[in-house]
């Protein structure tokens, strides 16, 4: 599976840094923001899959906040607040939020409601990013979800295969992101095809097919690097509009 991406909403510098640092090294993509603004530029940016949400953010709700968002998004919200009463958590579940978490908390709780909920959530938003109708902007190479069309920045189209298309979803989904083989072959329903050596034999193969279609050079790749005793990195950015 790919990496999930976090983000963590708090006003409070301490509680923020000490959030977003505990689930990195739990194995998380994790950014942070501090206000509505920040959530909305961080969402423009990417794919979120999981916003754990401080309830009182300064002068704005995050419970007004998490109604606004789940009108247009579709990611899990955890609330976080020290409001814990009852009539406060039914407030927050019934704007949407996917779980509602009473300060202070172990964090290996808040760790293990996170893997819940993403667990919860996980089969959806998958299957809403492989039929994305979006358009994905890379290094010059542009893929069209709603066409399923790769175009090289000469505009010509470059035919992929089905496996190669989706291994590109994949990448598209974590740029700048270390990618173990295993994790790739997960993504891409490839562990149970295979195991151990021939499935990571098998990923090489695949990679090295896209890269004979994308990088000028696939011998000296500049976009999709190997990375060693790791896996494969996608090291450009990403641009994602509405196609």
């Amino acid at each position: 599976m790919t990496i999930a991406r976090l983000l963590v909403v708090d006003d409070d510098t301490e509680m923020r840094d000490m959030l977003t640092d505990f689930l990195r090294q739990s194995g998380f993509f994790v950014s942070s923001a501090a206000t509505r603004s920040e959530i909305d530029a961080y969402l423009a940016a990417g794919r979120i899959d999981l916003i754990l949400l401080d309830v009182m953010l300064g002068d704005e709700s995050g419970v007004e906040i998490c109604a606004e968002l789940r009108r247009d998004h579709e990611m899990p919200i955890i609330l976080v607040s020290a409001l814990s009463a009852d009539h406060q958590r039914m407030a927050g579940y019934e704007v949407g939020a996917d779980d509602y978490i009473a300060k202070p908390f172990n964090p290996k709780l808040l760790l293990a409601r996170v893997r819940a909920v993403l667990g919860r959530a996980r089969r959806t938003p998958s299957l809403v990013y492989r039929r994305s109708t979006r358009r994905y902007d890379f290094g010059g190479w542009t893929y069209d979800g709603k066409r399923d069309e790769v175009r090289s920045p000469e505009g010509f189209q470059v035919a992929l295969s089905r496996r190669e298309t989706e291994l590109l979803k994949v990448l598209l989904a974590n740029p700048h992101i270390p990618l173990t083989r295993e994790e790739i072959a997960g993504s891409l329903d490839m562990a149970s095809e295979d195991a151990g050596e021939t499935s990571g034999r098998a990923i090489d193969m695949l990679v090295g097919r896209l890269r004979s279609k994308i990088e000028p050079d696939p011998k000296t790749p500049m976009m999709l690097k190997t990375l060693r005793g790791t896996g494969y990195i996608l090291a450009s950015d990403v641009s994602v509009a509405e196609a």
